[in-house]
């Protein structure tokens, strides 16, 4: 192992506003052997999420920022090639936190903290451990469901619906028998959303000013009876205003919040009142407090996209040293799909 070398990103400078390549320095670094109980996992790809953009602000969350010089954590798929811990073997697929690098030397005491667990490549491909069967994947499945509790007949939205979590929650609110509306960034990601996922309708908010709105009032008569939103903002209030009795809204992102500048949120909602007339409720969730459930819902996703009533998207781009605009496709909506960083083939 000594001989290899190990490419890694890490972060120089917080960013106010959208993060460029002079925010991150390229370093490398001798790899070395596990010490006893570490694992040596070389990275094959990464997974590239909304939410790494609010990792690199000074500000308390439910995880801690990326300290200056850090390498950039990220959550990737990756191939077990040195180990010293009975639970991993050398070929090993594994997931797990291994940040934007080549290689990632999990010692024994971060086994846990970076969630280091095999995965079955039988079940999925390396991007759909990285999509419906990973972060995102889960996500959608807890989100929906745990905090949204669908039931037949009832009208879910959701917001960036060609995205990874977007296309899960969709998919899964169908087949749960709910009628399904997507809002989404162009024509061809709805033609997509609806024609290849079985979405009912999809919504193309940049088709004008008032395109939500109007898309609301037409393809959700009745009121929305859960919101599942992704991007917070003037969206956010569109479907506030079009909420029915006991309806459900999760907050999982605001994506188009994340590079306001000195990285704080605009200002929030002003349709909140409908939460009060209504008698509806807004939750936040974190993905990873559902941690100890993951095989539950990996099993039931597995299975739906094995007897092909869930499609999973991935837009993969290659190459480490693309990492910088990579990772800001998230936010000009340049992605069509899970964004999957390949940093190595098989």
């Amino acid at each position: 192992m000594s001989t290899l070398t190990n490419h890694q990103v890490r972060l120089a400078q917080r960013p106010d506003t959208t993060a460029t390549r002079e925010h991150w320095n390229f370093t490398t670094e001798p790899v070395g052997e596990p010490d006893e109980g570490g694992v040596l996992v070389k990275t094959l790809s990464l997974s590239l999420d909304p939410a790494m953009r609010g990792w690199l602000n000074d500000a308390k969350s439910y995880i801690p920022p990326v300290a200056i010089g850090e390498v950039m954590r990220a959550g990737g798929i990756g191939r077990v090639v040195a180990s010293r811990n009975p639970a991993f073997a050398v070929g090993d697929a594994v997931y797990g936190t291994l940040g934007v690098q080549e290689y990632a030397m999990v010692v024994p005491d971060q086994i846990r903290h970076t969630g280091l667990a095999k995965v079955d490549l039988r079940l999925g491909t390396v991007g759909q451990w990285l999509n419906v069967l990973g972060m995102p994947g889960m996500t959608g499945y807890f989100g929906l469901l745990d905090i949204g509790q669908p039931q037949p007949g009832e009208t879910v939205v959701v917001s960036a619906a060609a995205g990874a979590v977007g296309q899960t929650v969709g998919q899964l609110a169908r087949i749960k028998g709910c009628r399904t509306v997507g809002i989404a960034g162009g024509q061809a990601k709805c033609d997509w959303v609806v024609n290849e996922l079985g979405f009912d309708a999809c919504i193309d908010y940049k088709a004008g000013p008032g395109a939500v709105r109007e898309g609301l009032k037409q393809h959700c008569p009745r009121g929305v009876d859960i919101y599942f939103d992704n991007v917070g903002g003037e969206i956010l209030d569109q479907v506030l205003a079009k909420l029915a009795r006991k309806a459900r809204v999760i907050i999982c992102g605001a994506i188009s919040q994340y590079n306001n500048a000195n990285s704080m949120p605009g200002a929030g909602p002003r349709n909140y009142l409908s939460l009060l007339v209504n008698r509806a409720r807004m939750e936040g969730m974190v993905v990873f407090d559902y941690a100890d459930r993951y095989p539950v819902a990996i099993a039931e996703l597995a299975g739906y996209l094995k007897d092909g009533r869930m499609k999973s998207k991935e837009d993969t781009v290659v190459g480490l040293e693309t990492f910088p605009e990579s990772l800001n496709k998230l936010f000009a909506g340049g992605n069509f799909g899970k964004l999957v960083l390949q940093v190595a083939s098989e």
